[in-house]
């Protein structure tokens, strides 16, 4: 599962404030401020809606001894809501 590392690095990578992950991932601005500021863990799913959102933008997140992110490529243009209506 994505740790908060992971979150703000995914996040610098794309260039994307909290307030767009929160709109991306329909959760409340302070879910991803919270789990960031490593203040409240959210809830399993609401973790993997995160992933999937930056997994869905081109972000790779490796695990092992040094967890980290890497960016792939970037999502089309359409917007994820527009995304998951079509999927």
């Amino acid at each position: 599962m994505i740790t908060a590392e992971q979150c703000r690095a995914a996040r610098a990578l794309l260039k994307w404030t909290q307030r767009q992950v929160a709109e991306k991932t329909d959760l409340a601005l302070s879910t991803i401020k919270d789990f960031e500021a490593e203040r409240r863990t959210p809830h399993a799913s609401n973790l993997a809606e995160i992933e999937r959102i930056f997994t869905w933008a081109g972000i790779e997140f490796t695990n092992g001894e040094a967890p980290g992110v890497r960016l792939h490529k970037r999502g089309g243009s359409v917007g994820i809501h527009e995304k998951k209506a079509s999927e």
